[in-house]
């Protein structure tokens, strides 16, 4: 069997998804996701002008030899860009090689460990009231565990948060130029404890709450959260400081016993080093997406396991179905899983992207269709063409632009 085309398609059903589509002489198609939210157009060049040209003639079968090639090759390893092109490779090959078997991909990693992905849903409110009627809306939909995000007095906007305008139209987090959101760590600092604090008394001690602080604190300051925090018994906090300070982590397990979760803008497992072996984390965030794809994230992930480090893969909607159906046959599969992060994707982007994955009950299985289980309407696609979208950036009250 050789590869025959490579080709990139980019759709916007709501957001911008890059899709690697990999054809095989004997007809066989598979599927990787390459989409890095607000850098899309940068992933489409790496794969269409350098990553494309190399792969046609290759043995698909050959995915780890591939994998190498393609990240040693290259001279200039790691980064998102590259490393999002690598993953959509090595999803669309592991696709091929688990459609040519007949089976869905989670048996070609050594079968189901599990019967169910339990997942976490997001809840978020401009006030705590709103938060909880939003608490209420996800336990309705069956999520067994909660990420609780409020927006903080004062503030206008606080990124995880949906806000109107003065219409009362959504305002998105993505939009042509960024948004430009204000920010006040100290009152932040203030707010976060007494939103859990509500919570618990409205929904009880059982309830997993989970809590994304978007990299916004410095050390001392993430240690004094996690400390606040722990008469409310969180899951975790997640991505409390920058992740390129991995020494910051050190500071923070010494001051809190509240269990940390980091790495969804990680892109390598370098950038894990201390974290695991130091067991400063508790839960790694990574995508497959973002991460080189499913060969390096399984790897990962059986190095967390030998220090108790479970895994808890980064589920939002800018991954597309492809992202999050390869995410979920690695849940299936490793025994250190723990949680998946998983925002449901728009009607309109489940008429691109056909998937085989169920969400039941707050649970995911990713189904037994051969393959990763997703099927690229292009005609459909094509309806969507790409839109400018750029993430938030945060300024402090002075205006300054806020790094920490």
């Amino acid at each position: 069997m050789k590869i025959v085309d490579a080709t990139v398609v980019v759709t916007s059903p709501g957001r911008n998804f890059v899709t690697l589509k990999l054809t095989t002489d004997e007809g066989i198609v598979g599927l990787g996701d390459a989409t890095l939210n607000g850098r899309e157009l940068a992933v489409v060049g790496y794969l269409s002008d350098h990553v494309a040209p190399l792969l046609t003639g290759l043995d698909p079968h050959r995915i780890e030899d591939t994998w190498q090639y393609l990240y040693r090759g290259a001279y200039w390893r790691r980064g998102p860009v590259t490393m999002a092109a690598l993953a959509a490779v090595d999803v669309a090959l592991w696709d091929i090689k688990a459609k040519a078997a007949g089976m869905p991909l989670y048996q070609l990693l050594g079968g189901a460990s599990r019967e169910r992905i339990r997942t976490y849903g997001h809840a978020d409110g401009r006030d705590i009231p709103a938060l909880l009627d939003s608490v209420r809306a996800r336990l309705a939909e069956g999520y067994p565990a909660v990420r609780i995000q409020s927006g903080i007095p004062g503030l206008k906007a606080v990124y995880g948060v949906h806000t109107t305008d003065g219409d009362g139209v959504p305002v998105l987090h993505q939009q042509a130029r960024p948004l430009v959101e204000d920010w006040d760590t100290e009152a932040y600092l203030r707010h976060v404890p007494a939103v859990f604090e509500a919570v618990r008394a409205e929904f009880g001690a059982e309830l997993p709450l989970l809590h994304d602080v978007h990299h916004r604190l410095t050390p001392i300051q993430a240690a004094r959260l996690g400390k606040d925090l722990e008469p409310y018994r969180p899951f975790w906090l997640e991505d409390c400081t920058p992740a390129e300070n991995q020494e910051a982590l050190r500071l923070i397990r010494r001051h809190t016993t509240t269990p940390l979760a980091v790495g969804e803008v990680f892109n390598s497992v370098h950038d894990y080093q201390t974290l695991i072996t130091e067991q400063l984390i508790d839960y790694v965030r990574s995508a497959v997406t973002h991460f080189g794809g499913v060969t390096p994230l399984r790897k990962l992930f059986d190095l967390a396991a030998l220090y108790q480090i479970r895994t808890a893969v980064h589920g939002p909607q800018d991954i597309s179905p492809v992202g999050m159906a390869a995410a979920v046959h690695l849940d299936l599969a490793v025994h250190n899983f723990g949680i998946q992060e998983y925002a449901a994707h728009t009607p309109r982007t489940e008429e691109v992207f056909r998937h085989a994955y169920t969400f039941t009950d707050g649970h995911l299985h990713p189904g037994d269709a051969p393959g990763i289980g997703v099927e690229l309407d292009e005609k459909a696609a094509a309806a969507h063409p790409y839109e400018a979208a750029y993430l938030p950036v945060n300024r402090l009250q002075d205006g300054t632009v806020h790094d920490w």
